[in-house]
């Protein structure tokens, strides 16, 4: 059991590393939030995407806005663009998989609304693209990524870098800071 232990306390030290630098991301997260809340007051969405993990962070965001996080409320407008397996095969097969989320962009997507892109590497091709076309459709640009950031933080009005080149850290982070954002839109609303 001492192989585990020690995996454990490893995987905990450097996720608590990982949190703790998360402080130097206090101010871009405040801007996210509120231009979350900006736009769901507007009446607009909040449009999420990413691949694998990050697949299942953007729908487990996009349900919090739309069920509830800790509060009942009003339904908010989330919506994660990595449900829908018609769209996502027919795309893939007619066209390819590297702009599977651009198409649903531009299908979906309104001036006003916020359309975030999450790809721990900041490189996804998919991703990149679905970031691309929410600019150019006059959305407001959220990218969540690891430390480098990449082509997605580079498209972003709104850059969240986690300070990690770990993967796990990366997405857990991810997660946790979505909540604190679900949590101060539920606030906002409220108001």
């Amino acid at each position: 059991m001492s192989d585990f232990s020690t995996l454990f306390r490893g995987h905990l030290d450097g996720h608590l590393a990982t949190l703790q630098s998360l402080e130097g991301c206090r101010d871009t997260l405040a801007s996210i939030a509120q231009a979350w809340v900006d736009a769901l007051r507007a009446g607009k969405k909040v449009l999420f995407f990413g691949n694998g993990g990050s697949a299942a962070d953007a729908q487990h965001l996009a349900a919090e806005l739309c069920v509830r996080y800790r509060a009942n409320r009003r339904a908010l407008a989330g919506l994660a663009l990595t449900t829908d397996t018609s769209v996502l095969t027919a795309h893939s097969n007619d066209f390819g998989f590297e702009t599977v989320f651009a198409r649903q962009v531009e299908a979906l997507a309104q001036p006003g609304d916020v359309v975030v892109g999450i790809s721990t590497s900041g490189t996804s091709k998919n991703v990149v693209a679905g970031l691309r076309a929410a600019r150019e459709r006059g959305c407001v640009v959220v990218s969540f990524t690891g430390e480098n950031g990449g082509d997605c933080a580079a498209l972003a009005h709104h850059a969240y870098r986690v300070p990690t080149p770990v993967t796990a850290y990366a997405q857990e982070c991810h997660l946790m800071a979505g909540h604190v954002l679900c949590e101060f839109v539920e606030a906002a609303i409220a108001d």
